[in-house]
């Protein structure tokens, strides 16, 4: 669908998965200034919309929709913000070059599309689809994850496809199937208003997700001693700030924690035994395992007082409405998925779950990375909650898609770090990354770049110029973002928006969804790719979801454009605004058995615990106006000004054993490298652990590119590298 320039437009933020609503609106003529700041804007003053209006290309501006359920016109500085970031330092051409010695050099998409025809026949002729990969993002709209999964899995037979939320969230999908039978949160935005107590375990929910932080913060001003916050995590933050109780955990000790609150409940007698009996399975193997876990040792090994663990767990098993919030800090582990499910376990014990103010709630990290599931954008998924490891769910694709029986692969594909070591094995032939920029945000970078230099064509579908991604490749293919291209994103709380496009794209920019459509008709496949509009795609899409726990069958574009955001499960027939705030109300799971799994997993620890040569623990996060690898928020000036630089979080202790100064250059040391940061000594980061953001790449002014220094390592069943911690040493940097 092509933009109608020039008008004001409702869509969805596109950084968050909080999902907030935005009003766009267009530029106004040269000399006049847009957008007074909202007072219920949260995170600081200067957050308003405003425009320069001395600029030759002057931005679209943004705010809160007081419309959006999700929101309510709350928007936070970088939503704010993202209409400076439409124009700036777009790619607009197709670019190749047949060696990376060479420069790019424009060529028009007939050509693009013959190289990626070519490629792609050639090794499916040769190696076979195995040879193919492509590693996709949540900043995909759902019809381009869609047409993603129909091309590479459906069309070519291969089930190489993963995304960054491998990175994010794949620790969540993990933990939810595994406990509760399927994926998908429980929960709801409004559980944020009704709960009162709140876990938040592994999220720094005031600067990751400031919308809903600011939601609890209103009603505990309000209300004084409701909701009651417990907040674990090795840092003082902003979220610590508010907490009632902070418990500063030493990193890697989460699931032990779990255990020792889990342990009080038993001792206390703090469970819902009729749930326990009706709902779940597995509870006498379970106490078995936690029995163990006493508030002596879990308090020792934690690093924390006992009486704060007695006082967080007497807190859980008072509750009348327990909500548990996670984030990374859970999900990037070597035992993320055990800790989701220790999280989990909490809620089934004391039958906290599917009902108002309760519930275990992941909050995802991209703006659509919940769409992604929902369109199977993993290795081992199919679209509508389904795996390539189940036969009749491969067939019901296979017949959906118009594909001969067989024609997906039985096998789970290579999830992305699996792909990291198929290129350094020579095996991959063609390596496709979109609307993501891994030579950033995936661990041991050093690796990842010879790995990547090592695939004969590398192709890059970006929106903006000049990424470390760039770098590595061959082809470039210049990508409408979601301002220029319409379709669906859901939120954390499954709540489905439609985004329009509201501007033209850039130059010769086209649509994901366009192009997989394009070269899937291209590869011989025209009757299955041959869309005229996303809505189509969409319409594809929903269908497949009927029946399933992520139903959208009901949905369509038009619905979501004259009704507004709703939530799934919203089957055909469902009237608008009557989807399912909540699962699991009949506490009734979709097992086997109907019940829900109260999993027992023994802790294990960190991957790279620290040692001698290595004495302290790194872990990394996200500044407040940042996003990811900064590919957008690196030309918002009024960001970049409020954090012009990654500062290295240290303790005085640890600063002081390794010669150290506040505002000196420390060199950072892991066993994969080593980078430099200004020092920042702080008593709210625990002595042992020290702290880098992960936004800055080697392409940005005063470079630090932490992920250099993360270890690979992942958790077995989510293959969620463990991106929070690693072994690190300090020293100045001219030592």
């Amino acid at each position: 669908m092509s933009p109608t320039p020039l008008q004001s437009a409702r869509s969805q933020c596109p950084y968050c998965g909080v999902g907030c609503g935005l009003e766009l609106r267009p530029p106004a003529p040269k000399g006049e200034v847009a957008g007074e700041e909202d007072d219920e804007t949260p995170s600081g003053p200067g957050q308003g919309a405003t425009r320069t209006p001395d600029s030759d290309d002057l931005p679209w501006t943004s705010r809160g929709d007081r419309l959006h359920p999700s929101s309510l016109g709350q928007v936070c500085v970088k939503g704010a913000t993202v209409g400076e970031t439409l124009a700036p330092n777009r790619l607009s051409q197709p670019l190749y070059r047949a060696s990376r010695e060479e420069p790019f050099a424009p060529i028009g998409w007939e050509q693009a599309f013959a190289l990626l025809v070519e490629r792609i026949q050639a090794e499916l002729a040769t190696r076979g689809p195995g040879a193919l990969a492509m590693y996709g993002s949540g900043q995909f709209l759902t019809e381009d994850y869609y047409l993603a999964q129909k091309l590479f899995k459906g069309a070519l037979g291969s089930n190489n496809f993963d995304a960054n939320s491998r990175l994010c969230m794949s620790s969540a999908v993990a933990g939810y199937a595994r406990s509760l039978g399927s994926d998908g949160p429980p929960c709801c935005y409004d559980d944020l208003d009704l709960a009162d107590t709140v876990l938040l375990i592994g999220t720094n929910t005031a600067e990751c997700h400031p919308v809903l932080f600011q939601r609890l913060l209103k009603r505990k001003r309000k209300q004084k001693t409701t909701p009651r916050l417990i907040v674990v995590d090795p840092r003082a933050t902003a979220t610590s700030d508010a907490a009632d109780l902070h418990l500063a955990i030493r990193p890697g000790t989460d699931l032990a924690l779990l255990h020792g609150i889990a342990h009080l409940l038993l001792a206390q007698g703090n469970l819902d035994r009729a749930f326990i009996a009706k709902a779940t399975e597995g509870f006498d193997a379970f106490a078995e395992l936690v029995r163990a876990w006493t508030p002596e040792r879990v308090s020792r090994l934690c690093g924390i007082g006992e009486a704060d663990l007695r006082t967080a767990a007497t807190a859980c098993g008072a509750s009348n409405t327990l909500l548990s919030l996670w984030s990374m800090g859970v999900n990037q582990s070597v035992e993320g998925t055990a800790t989701v499910g220790g999280i989990i376990n909490l809620h089934l014990l004391t039958g906290q779950i599917g009902k108002p103010g309760a519930g275990p709630f992941s909050l995802t990290g991209q703006p659509n990375a919940m769409g992604g599931r929902e369109a199977g954008g993993l290795a081992q998924l199919l679209p509508g909650y389904r795996t390539v490891a189940d036969a009749e769910h491969r067939a019901e694709l296979e017949r959906h898609w118009g594909f001969a029986p067989g024609s997906i692969a039985p096998e789970p594909g290579l999830a992305v770090w699996q792909q990291i070591e198929a290129m350094e094995r020579g095996e991959l032939g063609l390596w496709w990354v979109a609307a993501t920029n891994p030579l950033v945000s995936m661990p041991s970078l050093d690796r990842v770049r010879a790995a990547a230099l090592n695939c004969p064509l590398v192709v890059l579908s970006e929106a903006y110029a000049g990424t470390e991604t760039a770098a590595v490749a061959h082809l470039l293919l210049p990508a409408a973002q979601w301002s220029e291209k319409q379709g669906v994103m859901t939120n954390s709380e499954r709540r489905v928006t439609l985004c329009t496009a509201f501007r033209e794209p850039p130059g010769e920019a086209r649509a994901d969804w366009a192009v997989f459509a394009e070269l899937g008709r291209r590869l011989g496949f025209a009757e299955a790719f041959n869309y005229g509009s996303s809505a189509e795609v969409y319409a594809e899409f929903a269908a497949i979801t009927a029946g399933r726990l992520c139903d959208h069958s009901g949905l369509s574009h038009a619905l979501l454009a004259k009704h507004g955001p709703q939530q799934w499960p919203f089957p055909t027939g469902t009237a608008p605004g009557d989807g399912q705030a909540r699962l699991y109300t009949d506490a009734r799971f979709p097992t086997s058995t109907g019940r829900a799994h109260l999993v027992a997993d023994a802790p294990l620890g960190l991957a790279e615990p620290p040692c001698d040569a290595y004495p302290l623990v790194l872990t990394v996060g996200r500044y407040l106006g940042h996003w990811h690898t900064m590919t957008r928020t690196a030309h918002v000036a009024r960001i970049a000004k409020a954090h012009p630089e990654a500062l290295l979080e240290v303790h005085p202790g640890d600063a002081q054993r390794h010669g150290l100064v506040d505002g000196a250059v420390a060199r950072i040391r892991s066993r994969r490298g080593a980078v430099t940061a200004k020092v920042q000594i702080t008593e709210r980061i625990r002595p042992g652990t020290v702290f880098l953001p992960m936004h800055w790449g080697g392409s940005q002014a005063n470079a630090c590119e932490a992920n250099r220094l993360m270890h690979e390592l992942g958790c077995p069943l989510s293959k969620q590298p463990e991106l929070k911690a690693a072994a690190v040493c300090l020293e100045p940097a001219g030592a």
